[in-house]
């Protein structure tokens, strides 16, 4: 069975469908969402829909959590507390109702999904952690592997029962041969890795390795939507 996980789709509905028109190609079984379909980007309510269509598993994002609590928009910049304010007023009260449905966690195989940091939050990012706190994390009993994203950038934490090294993931297919993961799995709507390209990642359960996938989209339409629909311009130039 192969999984394909992605993250941070941010209302990019160009990347999703360039995204799933690559997974229709790759014999995938299930779909796992680590949050973040909305925000930033042009099209919240399509993506909402199309993710409920195909029946995607979702985790919450950060985003998500702004648009229930008012009081968590605080905690974005400027750009993205108005990015919200303009994602709420395109979402339907049934997408509404399915953003508060969405649980902070997913596990599939005894594998830990979480838009953050495990165990639980939507809004540690990896970065903020060194490794003497992600050692801390492997060494509770726990999944093999942990899958996030949040951060848009691709990279992978190996542990080998001793220390946590950490990578940067580039277009490719690796075998899992350590003891425990940490996969950021990037973004799908707005990367922040040099490349423009809409990220994801195929998971093979069954032969313990993961794919690197890399998606061409086009990114114009989704750039003058972004202007055409009055959100910051940044939110578009950060594209290329």
């Amino acid at each position: 069975m192969k999984i394909a996980v992605m993250s941070d789709i941010h209302g990019n509905l160009e990347a999703l469908d360039a995204v799933l028109e690559d997974i229709g190609s790759q014999r995938i079984e299930k779909i796992v969402c680590i949050g973040d379909l909305i925000g930033y980007g042009p099209n919240p309510e399509e993506v909402i829909q199309k993710i409920r269509q195909i029946d995607v598993c979702c985790t919450m994002g950060n985003h998500e959590l702004g648009i229930l609590f008012k009081l968590e928009r605080k905690w974005f910049n400027p750009k993205a507390r108005k990015s919200l304010s303009l994602t709420e007023k395109l979402l339907s009260p049934e997408s509404l109702d399915f953003i508060a449905g969405l649980p902070n966690t997913h596990t599939l195989n005894n594998n830990l999904f979480v838009h953050g940091f495990p165990p639980a939050s939507v809004k540690t990012y990896l970065f903020e952690k060194d490794t003497d706190e992600i050692a801390r994390w492997f060494l509770t009993p726990g999944p093999k592997l942990t899958f996030v994203g949040h951060t848009h950038d691709l990279e992978l934490v190996a542990w080998d029962g001793r220390k946590a090294d950490r990578h940067p993931l580039h277009q490719d297919r690796l075998v899992l041969d350590k003891s425990k993961y940490i996969i950021n799995v990037g973004s799908v709507g707005q990367p922040r890795d040099g490349d423009n390209r809409a990220k994801y990642v195929i998971w093979d359960p069954v032969e313990e390795s993961i794919e690197v996938r890399f998606v061409p989209y086009d990114i114009q339409t989704t750039v003058d939507k972004i202007m055409e629909r009055g959100f910051p311009e940044y939110n578009a130039t950060r594209l290329w």
